[in-house]
């Protein structure tokens, strides 16, 4: 059966530069009229049935996005809202978890069981993974519930377990504290280490903190957190905006410290405590290859790989406590235990209750908004003892304490 011809409807005409165009208008997909020229009337037609597609297309996109479309515009929504790092995060979170297995479907045909499906390669992960992404899947869907796209929540009433518990890092001894600092002196890390040991800023205050903040001739010395450092692609930023309303606080520095601090403010030109060569804050690598310092004179096994007649060869390397590294004789194996930047902090904590500070000033000095984070170390230290927990247990039944 032939093909029925279309039919050239009429248009208007009209002159630009000197040329005889054909015009008509349409309506786009917020309802403004929009204009259409070309020098044909069976061009113009084409050009015109190709924009109603489009506008339809769009039209129906809006009411029913797919995924992919919709993570993308609450990410752009949550922008305003959220740190710089904390949108990374998300969007990596998003694009890896969310957009990968569910990106092509329409908001609309999500059901819970693909949600369900969704989550289960996160079991694999770490419980905090897992977390921030059912977080992220309930928030998505709300938010699209709210706005009318759905008719109901899909990811309403998915269990927020799952994932591998994380293994906390306890506080680092007396003893791994002094093996630490023996070992980094003189070395990039060293300033680093001590304020995060003997005042427990984050790491974000410490890269941010400058000298005009840092009192030494003070009565009572004392470093005052009025900046954050944030990651950025390329320059940090410091911003003024804290973690919290708590973070913002005065914390007394004891005399290590002071004499620390002392010794790096005479030798160093810029108005950052810790600085690059330049005098500008550290950058995220360049903070990475600082604390690779502290990681590579660690005693535990190494993987690596290097290619032999063109194939991929993995190697493992166990160092010796106390050897030296075979390519730098210089690098001595001397740490035995794992330790983080935020170990700094929360070893500063816990010696504070370990002293018997009071928990509402540890709370103060740590900056912690919420005390429950406070009294969860302070639990740990105070009730995880059973000598000194043995009488108390016994007073409580009426007995008496076995010998």
């Amino acid at each position: 059966m032939a093909k029925k011809k279309a039919i050239i409807p009429q248009y208007g005409t009209v002159t630009r530069c000197g040329v005889l165009y054909y015009r008509t208008r349409i309506m786009d997909a917020d309802g403004k009229q929009m204009a259409l020229y070309a020098t044909t009337c069976e061009e113009l037609y084409k050009k015109e049935q190709e924009a109603r597609r489009e506008v339809e297309d769009l039209i129906f996109r809006r009411k029913n996005p797919t995924v992919a479309e919709y993570c993308e515009k609450w990410l752009y929504m949550k922008s305003a809202t959220i740190s710089a790092s904390t949108l990374r995060g998300y969007t990596n979170a998003v694009k890896n978890y969310i957009v990968k297995p569910l990106g092509d479907m329409y908001m609309s045909e999500v059901t819970a069981d693909d949600v369900r499906l969704a989550l289960v390669p996160l079991a694999s992960k770490s419980q905090g993974m897992y977390n921030t992404v059912n977080m992220l899947l309930k928030c998505i869907f709300s938010t699209a519930e709210r706005n009318q796209l759905l008719d109901y929540n899909p990811s309403a009433g998915i269990s927020g377990k799952g994932g591998k518990p994380a293994q906390k890092k306890d506080a680092l001894t007396d003893e791994q504290a002094k093996v630490l600092l023996d070992t980094v002196r003189g070395l990039p890390p060293y300033v680093f280490i001590m304020i995060g040991l003997y005042s427990g800023l984050r790491r974000e205050e410490i890269l941010a903190l400058q000298w005009d903040c840092v009192y030494l001739d003070a009565p009572t010395p004392y470093i005052s957190v009025q900046r954050a450092w944030r990651a950025k692609t390329g320059k940090p930023e410091i911003s003024t905006i804290l973690k919290s309303k708590a973070a913002r606080r005065d914390i007394p520095i004891p005399k290590c410290l002071v004499e620390c601090l002392r010794e790096v403010k005479a030798a160093s030109k810029s108005k950052f405590v810790i600085a690059d060569r330049n005098g500008e804050p550290l950058t995220y690598s360049q903070f990475q290859r600082v604390w690779k310092y502290v990681e590579v004179r660690t005693a535990k096994e190494r993987t690596y790989y290097k290619y032999i007649n063109g194939q991929q060869i993995k190697c493992v390397v166990n160092p010796t406590l106390g050897g030296h590294q075979k390519n730098n004789p210089n690098i001595v194996y001397s740490i035995d235990f794992d330790v983080t930047p935020h170990q700094l902090r929360h070893t500063y904590i816990t010696n504070l209750l370990y002293a018997g500070v009071d928990p509402k000033t540890v709370q103060y000095l740590a900056g912690h908004e919420n005390s429950k984070t406070t009294m969860d170390i302070y639990a740990k230290i105070k009730y995880n003892q059973p000598k000194e927990l043995v009488g108390v247990v016994n007073a409580a039944f009426n007995q008496p304490i076995a010998v």
